[in-house]
C-alpha cells in the first residue's frame, strides 16, 4: 500500500505544482491590484484568500489541515505567535485561521524578492525581513517592526528555532529576536503554535510530495508578557511548544 501511494504521489505532485504554481502567478497580480487601487485592507484580504488557495492546493494531495484553538485569544491587544518551525507549509493555515489578528512573519531578507505573491506579500505586508549577515540591521529592523504592531495592534509571528526542523524533531530556541520583541511589547501576550507533521510534505525534498499527510497546529492559551521575565517567558513557551510535538 505504501508502494502504491507513493508511485500516486508523482503525478499528484506535479498536479499539485500546476495549481500552486498559478496560484502564485495569479495572485500577485491581485496583491497589486488591491494595494496600489484600495490600500492596506483590500491587500491583506487577496493574502488571506492567497493562503487559503494554497491550502486547496494541498488537499489535492489528500492533505488534511486542522488547527486546533485551545482558549479564545485576547483581541484589541498586539499578539506575539511563536512557533515551531518544519517546512513552508507551516505558513498558510496560521495566515488563513489567525487572519483576524494580522499575523506578519519575521523572515530572512532573501524572501523578499524572487518569488511571485509570497516576496510582494513579505515586502509590502508589514513582515520583518531580517538580514542574518548583519546583526545591526537585524536588530533595527525588529525594534522597527515590534513597534509597528504595538501602533497598530497586529500580531507577529517568530520561528525562533531559525531553520526549519527536516524530521520533525524541534530544534533549540535562538533567544535575541524573542527578547526584542517582549523588551518592546511589554503590553503583549505571546500565544505559543506547535506544528505537527508539517515535516512530512517534505521528507522527500520539494518532489514528490507525499499523499494523506495530516498537517496539525495546535495554538496554545496566550500569557501576558510582562508576567515574567524574559528568560523565564523562553523558556515556559519553548516547554509549551515542544511538549506537544508528535512524530
Amino acid at each position: 500500500m505504501k508502494q502504491i501511494s507513493h508511485i500516486l504521489s508523482y503525478p499528484f505532485t506535479m498536479l499539485f505544482y500546476l495549481f500552486f504554481g498559478i496560484s502564485l502567478l495569479l495572485f500577485h497580480v491581485i496583491q497589486i491590484i488591491c494595494l496600489k487601487l484600495f490600500g492596506y485592507d483590500a491587500h491583506k484580504k487577496s493574502v488571506d484568500y492567497f493562503n487559503w488557495t494554497i491550502m486547496r492546493c494541498l488537499n489535492i494531495l489528500g492533505t488534511r489541515i486542522s488547527m486546533k484553538i485551545t482558549q479564545p485569544l485576547p483581541e484589541g491587544v498586539p499578539l506575539i505567535f511563536v512557533s515551531n518551525h518544519q517546512s513552508m507549509w507551516d505558513i498558510p493555515p496560521i495566515i488563513w485561521s489567525l487572519r483576524k489578528y494580522h499575523p506578519k512573519f519575521i523572515s530572512k531578507i532573501e524572501l523578499g524578492k524572487g518569488i511571485p505573491s509570497i516576496s510582494y506579500n513579505l515586502r509590502h505586508g508589514g513582515a520583518a525581513l531580517i538580514n542574518r549577515k548583519n546583526p545591526r540591521q537585524a536588530i533595527t529592523e525588529m525594534i522597527r517592526f515590534t513597534k509597528y504592531l504595538v501602533e497598530f495592534n497586529r500580531s507577529g509571528v517568530i520561528f525562533p528555532e531559525g531553520t526549519r526542523s527536516r524530521d520533525g524533531v524541534p530544534k533549540t530556541f535562538h533567544r535575541k529576536g524573542l527578547v526584542t520583541l517582549f523588551k518592546f511589547a511589554p503590553e503583549a501576550y505571546v500565544v505559543p503554535i506547535t506544528v505537527n507533521n508539517s515535516w512530512k510534505l517534505q521528507r522527500f525534498g520539494m518532489f514528490p510530495m507525499p499523499l494523506g499527510v495530516h498537517l496539525k497546529h495546535i495554538v496554545h492559551p496566550a500569557i501576558k508578557i510582562s508576567d515574567l521575565p524574559s528568560e523565564e517567558l523562553i523558556d515556559k513557551v519553548e516547554n509549551i511548544i515542544k511538549s506537544a510535538v508528535s512524530n
